[in-house]
């Protein structure tokens, strides 16, 4: 039997749903999905089997205009798994359709793709326009950039995604495989419970404090009665985000800590204690070790 694998790079604007098409790809929620624009932050890799073929997905941070020392290192973090990959393919909102952003990323994607590389193109979210519509964007977007395929998908609902990932797994070069087939997920899972952690903020607390918190899995214990404790901590950038988090007599960090434990137990499958701490850090947004906890280089961001 010849087996094949490699690396497929989903990239494309904020929102435009990669993370919800990997999840759907991998079938477990490994790449968080939240209604904030940049919650992936780190090269998160989930791992899909089909058939023969083992498919590894670098979820990529969306593709902006970066202002910060973070916003930086997430682009140069995203078109840098995109120029490793095998097949990269590009993710467009059908609703949005060909924005100055994607012009962007289509410009870039002429500079920077290596020669002969695979790229793709996938419509997410077609469901919200009429098939006209749909036809005439595909056609514009093929006219801009050579994709080799295009796909017309809801990731959400999962129109499409079985076309996609079938072509996907006979497109990949032949090869061993790269991981365990029970492996869903590179990333530690210290990370990934840190990333759920965070999932739970962001949806909580999105008005209040957009980016500037990080969560880090300091503890993790495997208990002998087949439980797992983590210890968790929250870095906010100020004083006045701490008590954000905290909540009136800590019920909102409480009820954060209980949504997080819910979900994080449910991905490992066994009972969870979880511990969250709020610590203020004011420069946590400028130190390499909070962007290499992330997966992220900090020179990226000069």
């Amino acid at each position: 039997m010849s087996t094949r694998s490699g690396f497929v790079a989903l990239i494309g604007e904020p929102n435009a749903g990669k993370s919800t098409l990997l999840n759907r790809m991998v079938g477990a929620k490994v790449s968080i999905v939240t209604h904030k624009v940049q919650t992936t932050r780190a090269r998160i890799r989930g791992v899909a089997m089909e058939g023969d073929a083992q498919i590894v997905f670098v979820d990529t941070p969306g593709l902006f205009r970066p202002r910060r020392r973070l916003d930086r290192a997430m682009v140069a973090a995203a078109w840098g798994g995109a120029a490793d990959a095998d097949i990269v393919v590009l993710l467009i909102e059908a609703h949005r359709g060909r924005t100055e952003g994607v012009d962007s990323i289509l410009e870039t994607l002429h500079e920077r793709t290596a020669a002969g590389q695979t790229v793709a193109l996938a419509i997410n979210k077609i469901d919200r326009v009429k098939a006209e519509a749909l036809l005439a964007l595909s056609a514009d977007l093929n006219a801009a950039y050579p994709f080799v395929r295009t796909f017309m998908i809801s990731a959400e609902k999962g129109h499409g995604v079985d076309d996609l990932r079938g072509w996907l797994a006979e497109t990949l070069p032949e090869g061993p495989w790269l991981y365990p087939e029970d492996q869903i997920a590179d990333l530690p899972m210290r990370m990934i419970a840190a990333e759920m952690t965070r999932e739970k903020l962001t949806l909580r607390l999105h008005q209040e404090l957009p980016y500037e918190l990080t969560v880090e899995t300091e503890r993790w214990e495997d208990r002998k009665d087949g439980s797992t404790r983590i210890d968790q901590i929250i870095y906010v950038a100020r004083d006045g985000h701490k008590g954000i988090v905290l909540g009136h007599k800590g019920e909102t960090v409480k009820a954060i800590g209980q949504a997080a434990r819910a979900e994080i137990a449910e991905f490992l499958g066994r009972n969870v204690h979880l511990f969250l701490q709020v610590k203020v850090r004011p420069n946590w947004l400028d130190e390499a070790e909070r962007y290499s906890e992330m997966g992220l280089d900090f020179r990226d961001g000069n």
